[in-house]
């Protein structure tokens, strides 16, 4: 291998992404190739994955979308809702199997009615997908983890090995 392709290899293993810490706020710069061993902030020392989906309020949803160059799958829901709350454990399963590669957050739309309207949200629950805190795809109704899954590998999301188990 020549230098300037050893190089290029070199450029493609020390490449970082932004990703905003779910537990503080804190934007961390991660290589790409350590996401999957269970990065702490450096700030709070809390994991930067969580095992949960991330609760997101007006105040919080910009800094954490805009913040983060990983994908950001949101859950649009209200706990009165029937659909919300038979979807809501898989969305569950999405953060954990979806990790490190797509972060996962869910809004109350009761408690964000600012961040409903603004994502024009009529039915819940509602799955939107971001990128750089731009909407790329939209998803209306409770799925399966399975057809979830296959909804985000359709935008053109890498998931690692989330799995239909």
């Amino acid at each position: 291998m020549c230098k300037r392709e050893m190089g290029a290899v070199d450029q493609e293993s020390n490449s970082t992404l932004t990703i905003v810490c779910g537990h503080c706020g804190q934007r961390l710069r991660l290589p790409e190739r350590r996401l999957a061993d269970a990065p702490r902030c450096a700030r709070c020392k809390s994991p930067v994955f969580s095992l949960a989906p991330l609760a997101l309020d007006e105040a919080s949803f910009v800094h954490f979308t805009t913040g983060t160059e990983l994908p950001v799958l949101v859950d649009f829901w209200a706990d009165w809702c029937g659909p919300c709350r038979s979807f809501a454990p898989i969305i569950d399963r999405a953060a954990r199997e979806l990790a490190p590669h797509v972060l996962v957050a869910k809004v109350d739309t009761d408690a964000a009615p600012a961040l409903a309207n603004r994502f024009a949200i009529r039915s819940i629950p509602t799955t939107v997908l971001l990128r750089s805190g731009l909407e790329i795809a939209r998803h209306s109704g409770a799925v399966p983890f399975e057809g979830l899954i296959d909804w985000v590998r359709r935008h053109g999301v890498h998931v690692g090995s989330a799995t239909s188990r």
